[in-house]
C-alpha cells in the first residue's frame, strides 16, 4: 500500500537550488569590497593627477592623465634604496622565521619530553604579547647590542615576534604526519634529521608556504619597529620612506600619492597571487 501511494504521487524531487543564492549577500559583499578598495584606487589614481586637479576636484578622474609623478619616483635613487632595504629585511626575516619555526614545531610535535605542553603554551601566550607593549625595553636592548640604525636591529626582533604564530600554524601539520611513516623511514635507515628534511618538510609545505607569505607581508608593512630602530635615511624601509617622503614633499600631494602607490603595490600583488595558499594553509592548521 505504501509503495503504491508513493508511486501514485510520482518520484520524489530534490529541493530546487538557486544558481546565484541570496542577492542580498552579494550586495553586501560588493559594498564591503568597494569600501576596502576605494582608498587604494583613490591613491593610485591620485598619482596620475596634478596638484591643481586634486585641489579643484578631489574625487575626480585624472584629466589629462599625468605619468610624471610616477616617473619621478621610479627614476629616483631614494625609492629603490628603500625597496632594497625592505626586500632584505622581509626575505631574511622570512627565512629565519620559517627555519626556526619549523625546527621548533618538529620538536614540539614529534618528541615527548617533560614540559612540552608548558613550552607550547608559552609560545601560544606570545600571541597575546604585542610589539607595542615591548617596544621600549626592545629599544633599550637593541641599543645595548649596538644594532641601532642597522637592518639586523629590525630583523632579529621581527623573527622573535613572528615565531609564536609560526609554531601555532606548523605544529598541527607536523603532528598530523603518521607515526608509521617515521617508523618505516627509521627501518630504511633514515635518521631523525633525515626524516625532518625528507618527510617533515615536504609534507608540511602548505603550512610553510602560509607562514612564509604572512611573515613576508607583515615584515614588508612593518612600521613601528623600524620607526624606533632606524634613524638614518639610508637605512629606511618603505613604510618609513613614505613618511619621510610625505614630510619632504608635503605640498606636492600628487607625488606623495604616487610614492605611496608604488610602495604598497608589491605587498598587494604578493598577497593577491598567494591568497589561496594562505587560506589552504590556515585551513590545514585548523583541521590538524
Amino acid at each position: 500500500m505504501a509503495a503504491t501511494a508513493v508511486a501514485a504521487r510520482g518520484p520524489i524531487r530534490a529541493p530546487r537550488k538557486t544558481g546565484w543564492g541570496d542577492p542580498a549577500v552579494y550586495l553586501v559583499a560588493v559594498l564591503l569590497i568597494g569600501a576596502m578598495l576605494a582608498p587604494v584606487v583613490y591613491i593610485i589614481l591620485g598619482g596620475f593627477r596634478t596638484n591643481s586637479q586634486i585641489t579643484n576636484d578631489p574625487a575626480g578622474w585624472p584629466s589629462p592623465w599625468q605619468t610624471g609623478n610616477y616617473l619621478d619616483v621610479l627614476t629616483g635613487e631614494v625609492f629603490w634604496r628603500q625597496v632594497l632595504n625592505s626586500t632584505i629585511v622581509a626575505l631574511v626575516t622570512t627565512a629565519g622565521v620559517v627555519t626556526l619555526g619549523l625546527m621548533t614545531s618538529y620538536i614540539l610535535a614529534r618528541y615527548r619530553f617533560r614540559g612540552r605542553g608548558a613550552m607550547y603554551s608559552l609560545f601560544a601566550a606570545g600571541l597575546m604579547f604585542p610589539l607595542t607593549v615591548a617596544i621600549t625595553p626592545l629599544y633599550i636592548l637593541v641599543r645595548t647590542l649596538g644594532l641601532m640604525n642597522t637592518l639586523p636591529g629590525v630583523i632579529l626582533p621581527q623573527i622573535g615576534f613572528a615565531i609564536p604564530m609560526t609554531i601555532i600554524i606548523l605544529v598541527p601539520f607536523v603532528r598530523a604526519i603518521p607515526d608509521e611513516i617515521q617508523e618505516a623511514a627509521s627501518i630504511d635507515g633514515c635518521g631523525r634529521l633525515g626524516f625532518f628534511w625528507r618527510m617533515v618538510l615536504p609534507l608540511s609545505l602548505p603550512g610553510v608556504v602560509t607562514v612564509a607569505i604572512l611573515t613576508f607581508i607583515n615584515s614588508w608593512n612593518g612600521y613601528l619597529l623600524p620607526l624606533f630602530i632606524l634613524n638614518r635615511e639610508e637605512t629606511f624601509t618603505l613604510p618609513l620612506g613614505v613618511q619621510a617622503f610625505a614630510s619632504q614633499y608635503s605640498v606636492d600631494t600628487a607625488k606623495v600619492l604616487a610614492f605611496t602607490s608604488l610602495s604598497m603595490l608589491p605587498a598587494l600583488l604578493f598577497f593577491s597571487l598567494f591568497q589561496r595558499r594562505i587560506v589552504g594553509g590556515l585551513t590545514g592548521a585548523v583541521k590538524g
